[in-house]
């Protein structure tokens, strides 16, 4: 099933409708979807290299544009899901700690979640939740997720062919390794929230 997947990615990724696609996974990525955007972003990448910078563009607008929305349901909704998010993670009696270190080192927060397989929708309903300056979320955002897929796409375009056979000889450990980066952020995340 694995394979027939990424052999359809491969196949849609010169459809008229692959940018869209990806474009709404990037975008559902930052503020709540669990599959991240690279699970399509790299196989379109590897099958069409000449568009490398077209689709690192388009999932860091669309990525950037999920994360106001990540940011938004952390400030309009802390009542509901903010509360919960940290009660999830046990740690909803440090409220007024978190918002003074985020006060401090907000923008730091967010480049990092932006850059590393943190889970990125945790960042931006924080960022949200803990009322960090918008316009700071917002440039640090385009400016940390922009790095991150211009540098996956720039590795891709560069070492495409060889990246290609790798991932299509070992699907089936590269998928594995992915998802463990991914539950690692997890986890990561509920011992240091």
């Amino acid at each position: 099933m694995l394979r027939r997947l990424y052999d359809w990615t491969v196949e849609k990724a010169e459809s008229p409708y692959a940018l869209v696609i990806l474009a709404m996974v990037a975008f559902a990525e930052s503020s709540f979807f669990p599959i991240p955007q690279e699970a399509l972003m790299i196989p379109m990448i590897v099958a069409t290299p000449h568009r490398a910078w077209l689709i690192a563009g388009v999932v860091t607008l669309a990525s950037v544009a999920g994360a106001v929305l990540g940011y938004v349901i952390g400030f309009m909704f802390y009542d509901t899901a903010g509360i919960q998010l940290l009660e999830f993670y046990g740690k909803a009696d440090r409220y007024d700690e978190f918002k003074a270190l985020y006060a401090e080192h907000g923008t730091l927060a967010v480049a990092i979640g932006a850059i590393t397989p943190f889970p990125y929708k945790v960042t931006t309903i924080v960022s949200g939740l803990l009322q960090m300056n918008f316009t700071s979320f917002v440039i640090v955002s385009l400016l940390a997720r922009g790095f991150r897929f211009f540098l996956i796409a720039a590795l891709l375009w560069k070492f495409g062919t060889p990246i290609r056979a790798f991932i299509e000889r070992r699907l089936g450990l590269v998928t594995v390794a992915f998802f463990a980066v991914l539950i690692g952020g997890f986890v990561m995340l509920k011992y240091v929230v």
